[in-house]
């Protein structure tokens, strides 16, 4: 009886031991990143920058999926409905985490279907228009808008799209009237057209912008922030450049499905901050006009109020200019 005790205790405290031993660690196998918006554009550019570096943390490769349409909503509701396992991690913005949940009627709720884990950067938009419109600066181009309501062209992914919102916004601080030209396929369409004199004018994220600039084939009017970018310092804020207060910024942050363990996203939190601090992705960002949060702004937590803070200043301003990005709504 005490022998058949004794190995039936030690079974246990073997068996008690081997559990936590055992457990896998993670990550084991690749991540999934998926971008809600095709190759090429800005939040596809800032994943791939920063997957580069990931993996290196993580020991594993960071694989880009890119799930188009609907603003970028199905996307995101890709990564809702993944399992929670930290293998599917996703990307997203201003546009998919704030302004999508006032343009749409989603199937998932943006604060409490998903998980935060790193708030990346924020991109401030820039007023770009085609180097032949007459307004040499910004208040040059409001006297335009005013003296012509409703005929200067602004180009936008379509509605509830960040250059549609930042459009919105213009005229409501101005008192002007755009003409939206949407484009299926967003930001590089809406930057050939400029470039190639088709329509006049857009807001966009300076990660798209800024090489076009550079390069002469088109003009910025400002940037949407209260200080310039170190990456274009001669293009003025909004504040100097005469609409002050128009602040407007498509920040990114990753997200993964509400239930994943906390010590995973520990884990990818980890990764994604030991990425915004490596001196090579540093350089690309500024490089591209990306402002990098300080590493205490960075935090899962972090990113969770923060993303409830947009909800509340954005979501009223989006509804009282009756924006809708579904057909019939």
């Amino acid at each position: 009886m005490q022998r058949r005790a004794f190995f039936g205790a030690l079974a246990s405290t073997v068996l008690g031991c081997a559990g936590p031993a055992t457990a896998e660690p993670f990550p084991t196998r690749p991540v999934t990143l998926i971008v809600p918006y095709g190759a090429g554009g800005p939040t596809d550019t800032l994943a791939r920058i920063l997957s580069e570096r990931m993996r290196v943390s993580l020991g594993q490769p960071v694989l880009i999926e890119n799930v188009t349409g609907a603003s970028g909503s199905i996307g995101v509701g890709r990564a809702v409905r993944a399992e929670p396992d930290g293998y599917t991690v996703s990307i997203g913005n201003w546009a998919t985490h704030v302004v999508n949940g006032a343009t749409f009627t989603l199937q998932y709720d943006l604060l409490n279907d998903l998980a935060p884990v790193a708030l990346l950067s924020s991109n401030p938009y820039v007023a770009v228009a085609r180097n032949g419109l007459p307004a040499k600066d910004l208040p040059e181009l409001i006297a335009l808008l005013k003296a012509n309501p409703g005929t200067v062209t602004l180009g936008t992914g379509g509605q509830g799209s960040g250059q549609h919102i930042s459009g919105v916004y213009f005229q409501s601080v101005t008192g002007t009237s755009l003409r939206f030209v949407p484009y299926r396929a967003g930001s590089s369409d809406i930057m050939k057209d400029i470039v190639g004199g088709h329509i006049d004018l857009t807001f966009d994220q300076a990660i798209s912008s800024l090489s076009y600039i550079r390069n002469g084939q088109m003009k910025a009017y400002a940037v949407t922030a209260p200080v310039r970018l170190a990456a274009a310092p001669d293009i003025p804020t909004v504040d100097e450049a005469g609409a002050p207060g128009v602040y407007i910024s498509a920040w990114a942050g990753l997200w993964v499905p509400k239930a994943t363990p906390p010590g995973v996203i520990e884990t990818l939190t980890k990764a994604a901050m030991d990425a915004l601090a490596s001196d090579d992705v540093g350089r690309r960002l500024d490089d591209l006009g990306q402002v990098i949060p300080p590493p205490g702004q960075q935090t899962a937590a972090a990113l969770g109020a923060f993303h409830k803070a947009e909800i509340e200043k954005w979501w009223p301003i989006i509804k009282a200019a009756n924006v809708n990005a579904e057909p019939g709504r």
